[in-house]
């Protein structure tokens, strides 16, 4: 069986590596807010061209301090894509916001710009701009609108290791970016960890001490903060694992060129191939009207796939409020899509594998 995603290979080139970080942090005796998230803040805010990176314990803890920091009015509007995942809507809503949904541009599964300022009202504060699937979002627009209506812009890069739009990476986009280091993910930990990067040396100080119970001098409380540091030993990890990122990233882009160029399945949607060598290829997904079919002949195949992901937001039990709520172009994105096997430790003869199943008459 081919995987859709294999941790333990994925892991295995730099196992001797982290195995030595991990000591050295054992040995250390300092396990809070150390050397080694220090070092992974400097490096990520370098590597994403910012000025400014804070670790935290997790993605969704990193996208929600950001709203918590910009300390709009309860209540307040955020646009937000109709077809993410629904940790971005929960960023919004844990910080006392309310989520204003917008349809997906079908070419890109990102935000459709032409479609955001309609729903723009007094009450509209910011854009969330969600990098889905490792491609950036069309960002001049959204700047432009940003500009226009005195909004904030929030980058949700949680899949978007590495993307770049107009020679910028993922992280640099906005007013305030947050990523997540879970384990799949193209930079991924042995477990939670998150970070948020930004250019505004206030708004870091701040997130700073909201991670750590709103605290910048100890047992001195500027904000009702929460807990949420990255951890030493995930900052260790990851500071072995951010080497090779940009060689993983070319060869998921290898993957995914090969892909568009040799599937050749009728009825079977590719992504887009316009930004592939932008594109951070977090998952490669494509759709078909009978997805089903498609995932029991290639697990038959041996070829496990995943789908990324199967009800959206506004038709979750979470939020019953918006159940009533219909997305023509997002409830068939989330009703068709289906996500191949891209790992950057996926072989040739994998790839050779997956494109001859995904190829042979099926239907």
């Amino acid at each position: 069986m081919i995987a859709h995603l294999d941790l333990q290979r994925t892991n295995k080139p730099y196992e001797a590596q982290m195995a030595e970080a991990l000591q050295r942090v054992a040995a250390s005796g300092w396990y809070v807010l150390g050397k080694e998230v220090a070092t992974f803040e400097e490096n990520w805010a370098t590597y994403c061209g910012t000025d400014h990176c804070v670790g935290t314990a997790n993605g969704l803890d990193a996208l929600t301090l950001i709203f918590k920091a910009f300390d709009f009015e309860a209540g307040s509007e955020v646009i937000v894509p109709a077809n993410t995942y629904i940790a971005s809507v929960l960023s919004v809503t844990h910080a006392g916001l309310t989520p204003v949904w917008v349809e997906p541009d079908l070419a890109t599964y990102n935000l459709d710009p032409l479609l955001i300022e309609k729903q723009i009202t007094k009450r509209t504060k910011a854009i969330l701009a969600v990098h889905l699937y490792g491609k950036c979002c069309d960002m001049a627009p959204i700047w432009d609108l940003a500009k226009k209506y005195n909004l904030k812009v929030v980058e949700d890069a949680a899949q978007a290791h590495g993307a770049t739009y107009q020679n910028r990476k993922a992280g640099n986009l906005s007013d305030a970016a947050a990523f997540s280091f879970y384990p799949t993910k193209n930079l991924g930990a042995i477990g939670d960890a998150g970070a948020i990067t930004t250019n505004h040396a206030d708004l870091a100080a701040k997130l700073a001490a909201l991670r750590n119970y709103g605290s910048k001098i100890k047992y001195h409380n500027d904000y009702a903060g929460i807990n949420s540091r990255l951890d030493e030993l995930q900052a260790a990890v990851l500071n072995v694992k951010l080497t090779y990122l940009d060689t993983e990233n070319q060869r998921r882009r290898e993957l995914a060129a090969r892909y568009l160029a040799e599937i050749k399945q009728p009825e079977l949607v590719l992504p887009s191939a316009e930004t592939l060598l932008q594109d951070a290829w977090h998952l490669f997904v494509v759709r078909h009207a009978k997805r089903e079919k498609l995932i029991d002949f290639l697990m038959h195949q041996k070829v496990q796939t995943t789908v990324h992901y199967p009800v959206p937001p506004h038709k979750q039990p979470a939020y019953t409020a918006y159940n009533h709520l219909s997305f023509e172009i997002t409830e068939a994105i989330h009703n068709q899509v289906v996500s191949l096997p891209l790992s950057p430790y996926l072989t040739d003869a994998e790839a050779d594998h997956i494109i001859a199943s995904v190829n042979a008459s099926w239907d």
